[in-house]
């Protein structure tokens, strides 16, 4: 026991110690911004709200001592992530005994390409990971405990973990409603279950939804400048809780998914590319070895396990209304799959503790066996750790902060700027909120506006902005409920009092000098395995690019031709400026980039041509505009614009020449 832990913590640190190092020092992507500024504002995460991790989150930026917000928050989930392996090891070594087979299910696990992505930057993940490995190592310890006071102490510490873990990421509950009736089943046989110790257990698992009172409590104060619903009503907490604004036991509201059959098929293929084949062949020797007379004592637990893993897999291939043959939804859907996955590695790890039990029956006195258990335990942690670590590796990924620095810097003082999208909004309200960059600007969240909470809740933290209604709708006008709407056209009418993006505005209500209002708005596609996030500010075309990775984010501009000529001299060179200097960095650091990629970086080049910068060469400009130009059209063939990029090539080719034939003059001028 002693040793078992002992080892299980200096494993943990051992993974700690690697998720550290590739830790991103800044805001990752995703939904890290939103959560991180839900803590820091003591407001309401998206739903369910997240209370428990909220909380830490807030202790993370209050009392760690090193880096930005986002930084020791990115470490807390780090933390928490490296627990999860300590408890995976120890579960495997409580069942098994077998200080390998514990290695191989918490390394497989930890260092595999999704567990490591999403351990550390700031997400629910991590936290998740560690309540799954807590109930399985809490079950293991109930199955090994000797005495009827040992169990029943064990029986309630696990029901107000299953209550705690609850407070957190929801999917949970489904290995939640295997352990229970099987604690409580054990329980029964052995006489130890009375009306009493059920009502116990009862209020161990209430007590541990007592996070849960942060919700109401911070929606009744309302001090957070960013939070979501309102939970001051009963119904409103409920509508939270149950995440009916995104469709309670689905994962979004309104979406056509990918069959049943299709999401398992993909599941398997993913577990195969996560963690090997050799691992998903043990977890199958774990499940066969319960066959066997020896293992007995621990075959329901190995079989508890599994129906853990096939509840899980079943239900949420039933409920993930995501189309998955879409590269974007399918690196939503995936990382659910964790809580899989650490069941399969705990299977597995069992699996080489059995096969290792097994070989020292027919090969009495062997001393090669034991090598080869640690062997094949530390080849497939080694595996793991190489091919992954320079994947996950984001110790230099400034990318999403940079993104949102350069955009909040690039607005003129006293500008308002409507939010639409995960990309701009998480990132815009952490660097405004958070680290207090341009206290000045106001961020108004546009989809934000659709909620009937929205106004109510966070009009009095927009001062000076207003709002001609109770909430934005399409049509406007007074809905059967009696709520007063107002669509955007009728929002920027009032408000800018009739002035264009850009021009100067007076805010209703206090009469702050608005020199500016910006609208973003944000649509996804995917290209290759890449999301591609495009971005309107005032009309000026830009395009931010992700790969599947959390946080792996370039922020890019694509400059295409200003749907309006309101947006000042002085911002469109920012821009394009930015465009031209993010497109030329990621363009040559990264080979395999979607083939897009060529062409904007083109237009970017083409519009720094008009800028007449005297910093850059216009030769070089040419050059760079006509070669992208062809590397795009040679590798996208099916694009129907490809004859007019062919054609403005050859006209672009005649500038070149001409330019090179001044040049030259010049130079013979000179001489």
């Amino acid at each position: 026991m002693g040793a078992g832990a002992g080892a299980a913590g200096a494993l943990g640190a051992a993974v700690a110690a690697l998720y550290t190092a590739t830790l991103p020092p800044a805001l990752p992507g995703g939904d890290a911004g939103e959560l991180i500024t839900a803590a820091y504002e003591l407001g309401v995460a998206h739903p369910p709200g997240y209370p428990l991790f909220t909380l830490l989150a807030k202790l993370a930026t209050g009392l760690l001592p090193v880096g930005s917000p986002a930084y020791r928050v990115n470490l807390l989930c780090g933390l928490l992530g490296a627990a999860a392996a300590s408890l995976l090891f120890y579960t495997v070594f409580r069942l098994s005994g077998s200080y390998a087979g514990g290695i191989l299910a918490a390394g497989v696990f930890s260092f595999s390409r999704l567990t490591w992505q999403w351990s550390i930057a700031a997400e629910v993940f991590s936290l998740n990971n560690l309540f799954v490995g807590l109930l399985m190592a809490l079950t293991a310890h109930f199955e090994e405990a000797s005495t009827a006071k040992e169990r029943s102490k064990i029986s309630k510490l696990g029901a107000f973990c299953c209550g705690l873990s609850l407070c957190n990421q929801h999917t949970i509950v489904l290995y939640i409603a295997c352990i229970v009736p099987w604690v409580l089943s054990r329980l029964f046989r052995k006489s130890e279950l009375s009306l009493g110790h059920l009502l116990k257990l009862g209020l161990c698992f209430l007590a541990g939804l007592l996070p849960y009172l942060y919700l109401p409590a911070s929606s009744y104060l309302n001090r957070a400048r960013w939070t979501w619903g309102d939970q001051t009503t009963f119904q409103g907490f409920l509508t939270h809780f149950l995440r009916e604004e995104y469709g309670t036991f689905n994962l979004a509201k309104s979406e056509t998914g990918s069959s049943m059959r299709e999401m398992l098929v993909f599941q398997l293929a993913q577990m195969k590319s996560e963690l090997s084949l050799p691992v998903l062949a043990l977890a199958l020797v774990a499940c066969v070895s319960t066959a066997l007379p020896t293992k007995q004592q621990r075959s329901s637990v190995i079989w508890l396990f599994a129906g853990m893993l096939c509840l899980y897999s079943l239900f949420f291939a039933w409920r993930a209304n995501l189309d998955i043959t879409k590269p974007l939804f399918l690196g939503v859907v995936e990382r659910f799959w964790l809580q899989s996955n650490a069941a399969v590695a705990v299977l597995a790890g069992l699996g080489l503790a059995a096969l290792a039990s097994v070989g020292s029956a027919v090969l009495e006195g062997s001393r090669v066996l034991p090598w080869l258990e640690w062997l094949s335990a530390l080849a497939l942690l080694a595996s793991q750790v190489w091919a992954n670590y320079s994947a996950c590796d984001q110790s230099n990924n400034y990318v999403v902060d940079k993104f949102a620095r350069n955009l909040l810097s690039s607005m003129p003082t006293g500008a308002v700027i409507l939010l639409r999208g995960d990309l701009p909004g998480n990132a815009l309200r952490y660097v405004h909120y958070c680290e207090g960059m341009r206290p000045d600007i106001t961020l108004v969240d546009q989809e934000m506006m659709t909620y009937e909470w929205y106004l109510p809740k966070l009009a009095k933290h927009l001062p000076g902005v207003y709002f001609p209604g109770n909430r934005w709708n399409p049509v406007e006008g007074v809905l059967p409920d009696g709520t007063l709407a107002f669509n955007l056209h009728r929002f920027l009418k009032v408000f800018t009092k009739g002035t264009q993006p850009g021009e100067g505005a007076i805010r209703s209500g206090r009469g702050v000098r608005v020199k500016s209002w910006f609208l973003l708005m944000l649509s996804l596609t995917q290209e290759s395995g890449f999301i591609l996030q495009e971005i309107s500010i005032t009309g000026l075309k830009t395009t931010a690019v992700s790969s599947p990775l959390p946080g792996k984010l370039w922020p890019t501009r694509r400059c295409g031709k200003p749907e309006t000529a309101s947006v000042t001299a002085e911002v469109k060179s920012q821009l394009y400026t930015f465009a031209y200097t993010s497109y030329k960095e990621i363009v040559n650091s990264h080979p395999n980039h979607p083939v897009n990629w060529h062409k904007n970086y083109a237009i970017a080049c083409e519009r720094m041509l008009r800028l007449h910068r005297v910093d850059v060469d216009p030769e070089v400009l040419l050059s760079e505009t006509v070669k992208h130009f062809l590397l795009y059209a040679e590798k996208a063939e099916d694009d129907p614009q490809r004859q007019d990029i062919l054609q403005a090539v050859k006209h672009l080719k005649k500038e070149l020449q001409g330019l090179r034939k001044r040049k030259e003059d010049l130079r013979r001028g000179a001489g």
